[in-house]
């Protein structure tokens, strides 16, 4: 669709879009796997991810402005031909004042590569790509989508859940490890047992189902429109997501000035290096928006500064967060906003809630991304009929069925993690960039990587390289991670 049709937003806007998409609940276990791995590691591998992160963002930038360029190439091609073929008849109308002949020169072919047209990830595969590959892309973007959206899902409602429904308070800190079936609100019976008749007995299932249904009715119909339209509530849940990390840092700092450092983790302790690779590895993902965040953009210029920016802001925000926490506290627990829940305080509540928060926002975008490339794959009919609202329906309806079956959602957050979203941060990117340049070079007689604005600065095939290379050693790591943990519940139950 022409970025021209669409509401435009500023740039400051479009960041604080990719802001919120980038930084989700992950970071809340960014201190805990500091705490293991050791701090020096953790600074180094935070700032590490974040620049292979950048590196694949413009990737992505580069080969969307190639397919506006191909794609742009094409239309005048074809209002060209029957001009060609037709000399005797009328002269054909030149549109937006573009040549209708073919020109192949640098100057000419560089004009082409703009951000002008949202191209989604799934047609630049298509244009890009070959029949297995543009398979196994939608093979990779499906499912990592539709798992975001199953555990987005769950791991809201959860966290209503566990707000709502009476709580163990151990020392302090919350025991969240109660049983599903367990009654929400537990009343006297026989050996504690539930009993049933009205909510006062309802299960934690039932209200954690109940939860999921009304989130579905609250934030599913987002799913029908485009980004622009959750622009008051992206900027509103920005302010919260502020709110919420500044204010966990100032109590951490507050508490190292007027206490001193309250915990000494070593250095460096590679036996964490996995479970920190695990925790931190997609903390910086945001590649499968990024066509509908970036193109209603109103100024692109200097658009890659801005986006290094974000990620300098996003990894400022989590080494700050880590830092305060590891030091500040001498216990920590894998969610970090549970060191600071006291029942009955509002601070708690609102921490607690803090990842609903930010999920319910991220929600409505990563859903139109998956409603967007399932209409690249769906029959014209459907994709452009009066029925393509059920390709919101077919986005939202299956990843919510999942969640609502259970709230443990481990497997399908190992699987979609660590094997789908490398691809989509890594590879999917890298080999993008890759073919993009060299379809653009053959149809245009330019690479994309010399276009003037979108191009990635980091233009070297070694640079491809490098991030596939990077791709195999996060899935390794990330994998002796799924792999510890495995061996950890093993142990745990005998």
């Amino acid at each position: 669709m022409p970025a021209a049709s669409e509401q435009k937003y500023s740039t400051g806007t479009g960041l604080v879009y990719i802001f919120n998409l980038i930084v989700g609940t992950g970071a809340l276990t960014l201190p805990s796997v500091f705490n293991r791995a050791g701090w020096a590691v953790g600074v180094a591998l935070v700032l590490l991810l974040a620049f292979m992160s950048f590196v694949t963002v413009t990737f992505v930038v580069e080969s969307m402005a190639a397919a506006n360029a191909v794609l742009k190439w094409d239309k005048l091609q074809a209002r060209a031909s029957p001009a060609q073929d037709d000399a005797q008849g009328e002269e054909q109308p030149a549109e937006e004042d573009e040549p209708l002949v073919e020109q192949r020169d640098g100057h000419t072919s560089l004009a082409y590569f703009c951000l002008e047209q949202k191209v989604e990830l799934g047609e630049m595969a298509s244009l890009f790509f070959s029949k297995w590959g543009r398979v196994l892309f939608y093979l990779c973007i499906v499912v990592y989508l539709y798992g975001d959206l199953a555990i987005y899902a769950a791991a809201i409602c959860k966290s209503m859940t566990d707000v709502i429904c009476t709580l163990n308070v151990v020392n302090g800190s919350v025991n969240t490890s109660v049983p599903e079936w367990a009654a929400c609100w537990p009343v006297e019976g026989e050996e504690g047992e539930a009993e049933s008749g009205g909510w006062r007995t309802a299960s934690r299932m039932l209200v954690y189902r109940s939860l999921l249904g009304a989130f579905l009715l609250l934030v599913g119909p987002f799913a029908f429109f485009n980004v622009q339209k959750t622009k008051y509530l992206q900027m509103a849940t920005s302010a919260v997501r502020w709110t919420a990390f500044g204010t966990m840092i100032g109590l951490a700092s507050s508490r190292l000035v007027a206490d001193g450092p309250q915990n000494h983790p070593p250095a460096a302790a590679l036996a964490g290096v996995p479970a920190l690779f695990g925790a931190c590895v997609y903390s910086f993902m945001c590649h499968h928006s990024l066509p509908g965040l970036l193109t209603p953009i109103s100024d692109k210029a200097r658009l890659q500064r801005w986006l290094c920016l974000d990620y300098v802001l996003v990894a400022a925000f989590y080494l700050l967060l880590a830092l305060t926490g590891v030091f500040a506290f001498a216990h920590l627990e894998d969610l970090y906003t549970l060191v600071f829940w006291r029942p009955g305080q509002p601070l708690g509540y609102f921490l607690a809630l803090f990842p609903v928060l930010t999920l319910s926002t991220t929600f409505p975008v990563v859903a139109v991304t998956l409603r967007s490339n399932l209409r690249a794959l769906a029959p014209p009919a459907l994709a452009n009929g009066p029925f393509k609202g059920v390709l919101a329906l077919v986005a939202v309806l299956p990843p919510l069925g999942v969640a609502f079956m259970t709230m443990d959602l481990s497997v399908l957050v190992g699987v979609t993690g660590t094997y789908a979203g490398a691809g989509v941060q890594y590879v999917i990117p890298a080999l993008l960039v890759w073919c993009a340049r060299s379809h653009s070079q053959r149809l245009l007689g330019v690479s994309s990587s010399e276009s003037r604005a979108f191009a990635s600065p980091f233009r070297g095939p070694c640079w491809v390289g490098a991030v596939l290379l990077w791709a195999a050693a996060a899935v390794v790591l990330v994998t002796l991670n799924i792999v510890e943990k495995f061996e950890g519940k093993i142990k745990a139950a005998d």
